[in-house]
Parts: structure tokens; sequence; C-alpha cells
């Protein structure tokens, strides 16, 4: 019998699985990929529709794995009229341009047309059904059955020797859960009726950002000027239009810097000291990997350590330094400062040492997530994580000049909520929300969630009956931890349970993930799942192939 693989979700994440697999030469199987919307490959974050054209990425073109051909590539060999209308400028066909989400979108839709055609012209069996939702998966004897419910036809099932859950992100089915009162902002469309009034919008990340530029489009124009300077001009009527952006410090995320790739090694918080610690184990991990990320950022920018007091940091000191002086400025002076240095940087390419070396370890140190224990993970969550993600979660220079814009325009303002605060979701108003700090009440007829994906826990898995089978559990169960951890999965992202053969099952929906690895987000991170799994698929496939029934070794044996 052919070995059978299906994927669920047909996003970035399975376009690199997908390569990975097949760059293992196996081609003896048949796939099967399935997914809810009606154009394969596309991906949540860089989906027509759920994003405006107005929204860009945060990732460059020498920053995406490439597959078939880099992005820079793909948009040089389209005409200028096909560039015009992806919503790209000649001057941004380049591999450090930030373009619209959706031009993301369509390369990775291309390519992943491309990939499917390679795959079936080499001899692999690959069916991909669009407009088809899979409802539920079970474990069985004979494999993973799933249930399909296409948008046409009759409910199905369907068993296959290996499954891939790729179901990307989660959100709400109705994000306006009550009048005025968005749980996110996606689908964008969801914000273009809209009238012209208040927002409230928690958070202050280039989800918070995309939130607010969706919405300023739809009330007035950014101009750019002779002189590059960006304008937002309202249209009539809308002086009722006014944005508030929060978030407990308040603070506005840095443009993006300038850096190399491949990264420069590390020499002290590297990988394998990393892992030495972990080890070794013990209650003092969390302190252990600080020690090792100090001594990296002292060596790497000794001016910068002596700023900040480094050499006498803690995990929670070191956490509140760094964002101090940010946090004792106003924000718009800060951010347009923070513009102004770091377009001058890309231009010369100038690579600021500490933020370079912040940015090489971020991944390294998110490796002891999984080990911490609850007090551990609690003051990792608090105090480290921000930093990672403040540095690595730099935005496009253009998000920053159009909050700027707005601004300036008397359309924008941030507002610090502090830990003491309360949100009143269902205010007497009807509609929206209202924001209780320091005893004053202000209410916003629209309110908006825009903190961007949550870590989810397996009462939240989109599959019930392998929830009640037990293959998916909690990664932590009865663990004190404030902190949602995710479910539980071993490093090649199997489920961690005893009745499910090795190689079965992969878990890559992303919120389940984020607990144990906390910055999983990202083109680069569904690269590397990708390799893992589809180097594990092709593993699987070869034992099954080489090794018929009766005569297979076992994966781990083999």
């Amino acid at each position: 019998m052919t070995p059978s693989i299906a994927f669920v979700g047909a996003g970035p994440t399975t376009l690199y699985t997908l390569a990975a697999f097949l760059a293992e030469g196996r081609r003896e199987v048949a796939v099967t990929i399935f997914e809810q919307q009606r154009t394969a490959g596309l991906g949540t974050p860089y989906r027509p529709g759920w994003n405006d054209p107005a929204m860009l990425a945060n990732i460059a073109s020498f920053e995406i794995p490439p597959l078939n051909e880099t992005l820079a590539d793909w948009l040089e060999r389209k005409s200028p009229s096909e560039r015009a209308a992806l919503g790209v400028a000649p001057e941004e066909v380049n591999d450090r341009a930030f373009l619209p989400r959706v031009t993301l979108g369509r390369y990775f839709a291309e390519q992943f047309d491309v990939l499917v055609a390679e795959a079936r012209t080499a001899g692999v069996d690959l069916e991909v059904r669009t407009a088809c939702r899979v409802i539920d998966a079970v474990n069985l004897d004979a494999g993973v059955r799933l249930t399909i419910a296409p948008h046409l036809g009759f409910v199905t099932d369907e068993t296959f020797d290996h499954v891939v859950l790729a179901t990307g992100h989660q959100w709400p089915s109705e994000p306006e859960v009550r009048p005025g009162y968005f749980l996110t902002p996606w689908p964008a469309s969801n914000l273009s009726a809209l009238p012209p009034t208040p927002v409230g919008i928690r958070g202050s990340s280039l989800t918070a950002i995309d939130a607010a530029v969706a919405l300023a489009i739809r009330h007035g124009d950014f101009v750019a000027g002779e002189d590059g300077d960006l304008t937002y001009v309202p249209h009539p009527g809308t002086e009722a239009f006014d944005l508030t952006m929060m978030s407990r410090k308040g603070l506005l995320p840095e443009a993006d810097f300038y850096f190399p790739l491949p990264y420069t090694p590390l020499s002290i918080c590297t990988s394998e000291a990393v892992a030495g610690l972990v080890e070794s184990g013990g209650d003092a991990l969390l302190d252990a990997a600080f020690d090792l990320f100090r001594g990296e950022l002292i060596l790497a920018d000794p001016a910068y350590a002596r700023a900040v007091s480094l050499a006498e940091a803690t995990v929670e000191s070191f956490g509140e330094t760094y964002f101090a002086d940010r946090a004792a400025a106003d924000p718009f002076d800060w951010a347009q400062a923070n513009l102004e240095e770091a377009r001058r940087n890309h231009a010369a390419e100038i690579t600021v040492p500490w933020r370079y070396a912040i940015l090489r370890m971020h991944e390294v140190i998110g490796a002891i997530a999984p080990h911490l224990d609850a007090a551990q993970f609690d003051r990792f969550e608090r105090h480290l994580k921000p930093v990672f993600v403040d540095d690595y979660g730099a935005v496009p220079h253009a998000s920053i000049a159009r909050l700027l814009a707005l601004h300036r325009a008397g359309k924008l303002q941030v507002l610090a909520l502090g830990d003491d605060y309360r949100l009143d979701t269902q205010p007497a108003e009807g509609c929206g929300g209202a924001v209780v700090r320091e005893g004053v009440r202000r209410h916003f007829p629209v309110f908006i969630e825009a903190t961007g994906q949550k870590p989810l826990s397996a009462s939240a898995f989109p599959f019930p009956s392998l929830l009640a089978q037990g293959v998916i559990t909690d990664a932590a169960p009865g663990d004190a931890s404030t902190a949602v951890r995710g479910v539980a999965l071993d490093d090649e992202f199997h489920p961690v349970a005893d009745h499910v053969p090795a190689d079965r099952l992969f878990c890559l929906s992303l919120p389940f993930l984020m607990g144990r690895h906390p910055f999983v987000q990202g083109i680069t991170s569904s690269h590397d799942r990708g390799a893992i799994v589809g180097a594990a698929l092709a593993q699987a496939v070869g034992r099954a192939v080489d090794h018929p029934a009766g005569t297979r070794p076992t994966a781990e044996a083999a």
C-alpha cells in the first residue's frame, strides 16, 4: 500500500514542510492537502480580505527562506502593471523593502502552485482540496481518521497514515462579540464599515498598527510631500474620528534596524551552551541562561552594557532598564528620533551591536522555555521575553511614519495603562468598551483588542476527538504558572501520548506551540518547523516503502 500523508491547512508552514519532504527524494507517497479557503498557499496573515492592502508585513525578502525563488526575484519578473496592482512601487523591488501583507500572500500562493506542479511531475500523487474544512481527527489502529466537510457536498471520513496539523492562527469566528467591541481586528474588512468615532485599541505592536492604519485609510488619506514626509489628511465629516493605542507601558515599537544575514555566530550564548544548561537542569535555569545572555551582550557592545549597568543586572532589573529611557520620553518624540536613526543606519549599512546581539540570541534563549518551572516561566514571560519581542518585533519604517502622521493630525494618542487598570467590555453606553485607570473612566464607542495571537491550551484545540482520546493534552497540567503553556509536544512536534505511533501525527498549529516555543511566530519559524517535520515524514515513508508491513522496523529502531 502506498503511504498516505494529509496536511490540514495550506499556508506557509505546510508549504515549507512539503518542500522539505520533497527535497528528501521520496516519491512513493499519496499526499492530500486540505484548505478551508478557496485559494491554497496564502496563509491567514497574508490573505486578501483578511488584510487591508495598506497593511505591511514586517519581514523583507532577504529574511524569507526562499522556495522556488526569492520574493525580490519574483517581483523582478512581474510587469510594472502587475507590481502596481500588488501595491509595490518600483523602488521597493529589493531585498530589504517591506511590502503589503497581501503581496506576500500572492508570492506564497504562486510558490505553492509551483511546488505542487513540480511534485506531480516527479511522480508524487498529490491532491489539493480547497474550500474543504477538516472538522475532527481521530487516532485509530490504522492511522488518523479525518472528518472532512467540503463547502459543497457531504461530510466524509478518510484515514491517513500520517497527518500534519498546520491550521495557523486561531481567531474568533465572530470578532465583534458585542456592539463595537472586537476581540481581534481580523478580518480587516470588518473595520471598513465603522463610522468616524473615537476608537480604543489595546496593543501597540504591528497588529495594533494594522488596526489603526486600516481605520485611518477609511477616514482619510496619507499623502507624501515633496520632502518625503508623510501627512494624514482626514476626509470631510470625520472630525469625530480619533484613535487611542494603549498598552501596559504605553510604548510604540521601534523602527526596523539594519543587520546582516546570515547571522554572525554567537560566542558565549550559543545553542550548545544553552543545551548544556538545560541538560544540567535545576531551578536556576533562567538565571543561568541570563548569565550567558549578559556575557554575550557585554562582549558585543561594552558601551551599551555600561550604560544599562548590565554587569550588575538581574532578569527583573534588565527588563525594566531596557525600556526605561523610552518609557520616560514622549512616545512620539522617541518614535521620530528612532525612525531618523534607523533610516540613517539603513542608508549607511550600520548595525547597532546591542540590537543585533539581542536579535541573534532570542531563539537560542527561547530554547529554555519548555524546561522552566512555573515560577521561572512567569519571570521569563514578564521580564525577559518582552525584551526579545521588542527587539525582533521592530516594524517597517513606513508604519512608524504613518503613526507620526496620524499624531501630527491630532488623530492618534498613546496611553500607558500600567498594571492597575480595569477594562469594562459591557459599558453602560451599550457599545465599545471603557477603560478605568487612576479613578478616571474613558469610554470608546469602538474598542479593538489588538495584542496578537495568544497561546492556547488544549481546551481550545479544534479537533475534539483527539482531545477526548487524550492524544492532545496540556503541556504542563497542574502547573502553577499564570501563563498558558500550550499542548504537550516533543521536539519533532509529535503529541506526547503513549498510544500514538511515532511519526503518525504532527502538530504545527501556531497557538498551541507558543507556550513551548515563545518566539515561534513568523515565516522563518515556519521554515524551521517545516524542515524538522518534512525530514521526519520522509524517514517514515522510507521505512514503510523499504520495509513492507511485517518486516518494518519501528521508528525508534530505525
